[in-house]
């Protein structure tokens, strides 16, 4: 089973305590950042610093000892997206721990507000554009309707397909027909992990 960290990303925590200290009045140095999150040096300070730059969280002033400035587009939209792992459009395919990165996103890409990426792996899903490789947003929520593309755990298992409710009974439909439904058992272990709500293809 997929769960989010217990705390938000150290890059995420850097940029809350940037907006903090600006909302305060003064932006931190790199020398209180590196002071703040145990760095032992300004670089590992830099190098956070840095990617939210390139990601457009914030700005950078060159030469400025406090040369940290919030983006003058605002990017209120701007999300830090964790990658935790794979879903299958296939068959049903277990957890990949080797997955551990995160993309900071524009949040008006999805639907609705997504707590994490999944990489699609196959093609049962392509009739919705969802191909091999994407990068699928998953909204966390144990409920869902019929007609709606979930993300499933089945016997400790993870695919991605359009949920179906009918007399009693689940069933997980690909949309690819090459692909047959996945007929829930009562006896499974069942649970709708979150709702698929847009996905990034990456080059």
């Amino acid at each position: 089973m997929y769960t989010m960290p217990a705390e938000p990303s150290k890059r995420s925590q850097i940029l809350a305590f940037i907006q903090r200290r600006i909302a305060a009045g003064q932006p931190p140095s790199l020398a209180e950042i590196a002071e703040a999150f145990g760095f032992a040096s300004r670089n590992a300070a830099q190098k956070h610093v840095l990617a939210l730059a390139e990601a457009g969280a914030i700005e950078l002033v060159p030469n400025q000892k406090r040369g940290i400035r919030l983006s003058r587009t605002g990017r209120p939209d701007l999300l830090a997206l964790p990658i935790l792992g794979r879903v299958a459009a296939g068959a049903p395919i277990g957890p990949d721990p080797s997955q551990d990165q995160e993309l900071w996103l524009d949040g008006r890409l999805f639907t609705r507000h997504p707590d994490y990426l999944l990489r699609v792996q196959g093609d049962s899903m392509i009739d919705d554009g969802i191909f091999d490789g994407d990068l699928v947003g998953v909204h966390r929520t144990p409920e869902a309707r019929t007609g709606q593309i979930v993300v499933a755990r089945i016997d400790g298992e993870m695919t991605i397909k359009r949920l179906q409710r009918e007399r009693g009974r689940i069933r997980l439909l690909p949309r690819n027909p090459a692909y047959a439904p996945i007929l829930v058992s009562p006896g499974q272990d069942f649970a709708i992990e979150g709702l698929y709500c847009g996905l990034v293809r990456r080059d």
